[in-house]
């Protein structure tokens, strides 16, 4: 689930605002999208996996939030780590993603 949006990394692109399927995101104007219906969430990391500059992170667990503190998950590298590891290394495992999510990829 949508845990955070680090205002420290976001630069109001709002590309997670556009291809979040579940409309969990609101836009502000000159300022970081707002998690604005996190239940919504469906875990499928669009969010994190088109985020520019790795301010996005969303727990591996839909089921239910869980409280992140935006230093502990800088310190243990998990932001962005979707993007650039895949799931299975995002929760344990050691199987890197493909990577033909990207855009522009054949």
């Amino acid at each position: 689930m949508i845990e955070l949006v680090s205002e420290s990394r976001c630069i109001t692109c709002n590309k997670c605002v556009q291809v979040c399927p579940m409309n969990v995101f609101d836009a502000v104007k000159d300022a970081p999208p707002i998690i604005a219906r996190q239940a919504d969430c469906q875990t499928c990391f669009m969010c994190e996996l088109y985020c520019p500059t790795d301010a996005l992170y969303v727990a591996p667990d839909s089921g239910q939030a869980v409280t992140v503190s935006e230093q502990r998950i800088v310190a243990d590298s998990l932001l962005g780590s979707y993007r650039h590891n895949g799931w299975a290394i995002a929760v344990g495992g050691s199987r890197p993603m493909d990577q033909s999510y990207a855009l522009g990829s054949d």
